[in-house]
């Protein structure tokens, strides 16, 4: 995939016919479950998510578009990833965008139990736009990219659009850097307990001179975090290490101990 493993996390978008291929012949849906295309979007989609989690994913596509034509906000996530991913499919970050978009444009009612899917919309096309869609008319565009991560932090209070966010701040990513900024989306972020905001944050203000904490920051970090966040967080951490005195280095770890058995991030 060239621009979005969001982590996860994304959903959402009615189908246009044309552009996810329903004006092609149907495959026919299973005949001994009693679903047909012209069945109601919740049994399509229940059937598409039986058909996936058995292995049958070219049964679950079909299903998925079905529903989703009909406008079964599910059916759209499911769809949305699985061109995302390639899963099933072919992968087509192009069409993944497109199902993303429109459901972004079509917005949440306050309360919906639909703004899970809203919310990893926007999530997955601020990745696209960080980066862009080779071959597509997506392009980088890093304002587009930071507003939408914007919209989700302050909006919905999202951590992982929080730790994103302030990371375009801090670089003056689609718009101008602010320090100040970027240390309170990092540190929003950092105390809903993402483990990469604790270590971007650490650094930051380690940089500035509050050495023990930006220490204790980047080593709660290091303990929590993914393994793959874990290489760049322990570079990160040591390198503030090896210029701190002794004295800091112990109060510091100290601290980080006691953060860590009292849950602290």
């Amino acid at each position: 995939m060239q621009t979005s493993r969001l982590a996860r996390t994304g959903l959402f978008g009615v189908v246009l016919a044309v552009a996810m291929g329903l004006g092609a012949p149907a495959m026919a849906l299973d005949p001994n479950a009693g679903v047909t295309r012209e069945s109601g979007p919740f049994d399509l989609f229940r059937f598409g998510f039986s058909a996936y989690k058995n292995g049958r994913k070219d049964e679950a596509v079909e299903a998925y578009k079905y529903a989703a034509e009909k406008g079964h906000p599910g059916a759209r996530w499911a769809l949305a990833n699985m061109y995302a991913y390639g899963d099933g499919v072919v992968e087509n970050d192009y069409e993944a965008f497109k199902i993303y978009d429109d459901i972004a444009r079509q917005g949440v009612e306050p309360g919906s139990q639909d703004t899970g899917y809203f919310v990893n919309a926007l999530l997955s096309l601020a990745t696209y736009y960080q980066k862009g869609i080779p071959g597509s008319p997506v392009q980088a565009n890093l304002g587009a990219a930071r507003q939408l991560y914007f919209q989700a932090a302050s909006a919905f209070g999202v951590p992982e659009a929080q730790y994103r966010l302030g990371r375009m701040i801090l670089e003056g990513e689609g718009g101008a850097n602010d320090i100040q900024q970027a240390k309170k989306w990092l540190n929003r972020a950092r105390v809903s307990g993402h483990p990469a905001a604790a270590a971007v944050l650490g650094n930051v203000v380690f940089e500035e001179g509050q050495t023990v904490r930006g220490l204790a920051f980047m080593t709660t970090a290091l303990e929590r975090s993914t393994v793959s966040d874990k290489v760049w967080i322990r570079a990160m951490q040591e390198r503030a290490f090896s210029l701190a005195d002794e004295a800091d280095r112990r109060t510091a770890i100290a601290l980080a101990q006691d953060m860590l058995a009292k849950g602290l991030n």
